[in-house]
C-alpha cells in the first residue's frame, strides 16, 4: 500500500489526496478519505451556549451554520489478513451527501480488491460507518467466509435503539434505523459479536468504551514499540478543545465524554498517534494535555 498516485487513464486519480500510508511496526495501515458530511454546526455541541459555540467555530476559521465532516477509514495489513476498520458512508436516496460515500472507488484507486478483505471491524453502527457495505453490488464482491466484529451491546442497541438523548438533525433518525436494519439482515451471517475486546489480528485489537453508542469500540494497533489508536467517534474536532460538550449523535452524552476524556489522557500519557473518523484527512495526530482541556497536535505529513 502507498499514498501515491498513478495517472492511467482510469477516471480514478483526484487532484485532493485521498489516502495515506503509514506503518505501525510491522503492521500496514491506509487512512482512506470516504468524503465529507455536511452537518448542521449545532450538532457539535449542543449543551452549550449557542453564543459560546459560534466563538469557538469563528475562532477555528469554521463557518458557523454548516460544518463539512470528514469521513476516515482505515485499511489494516496483519499476519496475512487485511482489515476494513469501519466502511465509511455508502448511500441514501432520501438524503442529499453527494460528497461522502466515496468508499468504494477509492479503494479501488488505491489497489485494494474488495475480494481482499478477510475482516471489517465495526467501531459502531452509525450508517457512516456501515454504509458502504450496503452499496449495491459491494456484498457480492466481498468473500463469503468475511468475518464482520462488532460488540455484542451495539448488535442489541440497535434492535430497538433509543434516540432520546441525541440530537440529530431532521431525516437523520430514521436513515440510521432503515441502514442498521438492513446491514443486520444482510450480513447476520458473517457477525462476530465479542464482549468487551477481540484480537482480530496479531497486534490489531478492539475494545468496546461505550459512550457514543452502547457498543461503540476502539481498535489499538501495537507492533514492537509502536502503536497507533483509532478512535471512531470517541473525539470529534471540538472535543480536545471543549471535550465535555456533548455532540447530537451521542447516544448517552455524559458517559461518552467520559470516554472522550479517559481516552485522550491514555493517549497524553502514552504518546501514541491517534486517527479518529472525523478530524480532518488522514487525521495522523498526537494528543497533549491542556490544563483541563487537551491540544491535537498534528503528525507531520511522511511523504
Amino acid at each position: 500500500m502507498d499514498n501515491t498516485s498513478n495517472v492511467d487513464g482510469s477516471g480514478l486519480d483526484e487532484l485532493v489526496p485521498s489516502r495515506y500510508a503509514l506503518r505501525v511496526g510491522e503492521i500496514d495501515v491506509l487512512v482512506v478519505s470516504d468524503g465529507v458530511l455536511p452537518i448542521p454546526a449545532p450538532v457539535m455541541a449542543h449543551n452549550v451556549d449557542p453564543a459560546a459555540r459560534a466563538a469557538w467555530l469563528e475562532n477555528m476559521f469554521l463557518p458557523p451554520e454548516m460544518l463539512e465532516w470528514p469521513l476516515n477509514v482505515i485499511v489494516v495489513r496483519s499476519g496475512g489478513r487485511t482489515i476494513l476498520i469501519d466502511a465509511g458512508l455508502g448511500m441514501d436516496p432520501d438524503l442529499n451527501l453527494p460528497k461522502a460515500g466515496r468508499l468504494v472507488q477509492r479503494l479501488q484507486a488505491a489497489g485494494i480488491d474488495l475480494t481482499s478483505i478477510t475482516d471489517v471491524v465495526l467501531t459502531h453502527m452509525h450508517m457512516d460507518h456501515i454504509g458502504g457495505l450496503l452499496v449495491d453490488g459491494v456484498k457480492d464482491q466481498l468473500r463469503p467466509d468475511l468475518r464482520i466484529h462488532v460488540a455484542a451491546a451495539e448488535l442489541k442497541f440497535w434492535e430497538a435503539p433509543d434516540f432520546s438523548r441525541a440530537s440529530m438533525p431532521e431525516g437523520f433518525p430514521d436513515a440510521l434505523r432503515r441502514a442498521a436494519k438492513r446491514f443486520v439482515s444482510e450480513y447476520h451471517s458473517q457477525l462476530r459479536p465479542f464482549e468487551e475486546e477481540h484480537e482480530v489480528a496479531p497486534g490489531v485489537v478492539v475494545r468496546r468504551t461505550g459512550g457514543h453508542t452502547p457498543g461503540h469500540s476502539v481498535v489499538r494497533l501495537a507492533s514492537g514499540g509502536d502503536r497507533l489508536t483509532f478512535a471512531g467517534d470517541a473525539v470529534f474536532q471540538v472535543g480536545f478543545d471543549r471535550p465535555d460538550w456533548h455532540n447530537g449523535f451521542e447516544h448517552d452524552p455524559e458517559e461518552a465524554a467520559r470516554v472522550r476524556v479517559s481516552l485522550l489522557r491514555e493517549l497524553a500519557a502514552t504518546r501514541e498517534p491517534l486517527v479518529a473518523t472525523h478530524l480532518s484527512f488522514p487525521s495522523v495526530c498526537y494528543v497533549s494535555v491542556a490544563g483541563d482541556a487537551f491540544r491535537c497536535v498534528p503528525a507531520v505529513w511522511d511523504y
